[in-house]
């Protein structure tokens, strides 16, 4: 069974966000909404500097929910993201559109699949 490895089931708010987002790091989140007790993905994404101010530009987006994990390095974050796209469905299920791009001025690779092969 895939699982997100992140942490909460939080409000999506700003000063939510502030008060569980302490760390200036890279890192990984998915935003959704919950009911009976689940939390139901329908975003992610990752932020390569600084998570907290990521998921703060994600506001306008309108979801209810979110969940965090912190990242050791931009790779590590973009690896996640790419893992966590490819286990909840792609583009299919969630609602981002294309796979999770890699930071300009990589070689990465997507751990799952071959699109920047």
């Amino acid at each position: 069974m895939a699982s997100l490895d992140m942490q909460g089931t939080y409000n999506f708010t700003s000063s939510e966000i502030d008060r569980i987002v302490t760390r200036t790091s890279p890192g990984n989140y998915a935003l959704g909404r919950t009911g009976d007790d689940t939390f139901f993905i329908s975003y992610v994404g990752r932020s390569d500097s600084d998570i907290n101010q990521e998921l703060k530009a994600r506001l306008t987006l309108n979801y209810a929910k979110f969940k965090y994990s912190y990242a050791t390095s931009p790779k590590a974050a973009f690896e996640k993201e790419c893992r966590n796209y490819h286990d909840f469905g792609g583009s299919e299920k969630l609602d981002n559109k294309i796979h999770p791009s890699r930071p300009p001025g990589t070689g990465w690779k997507c751990p799952i699949c071959s699109i920047f092969d």
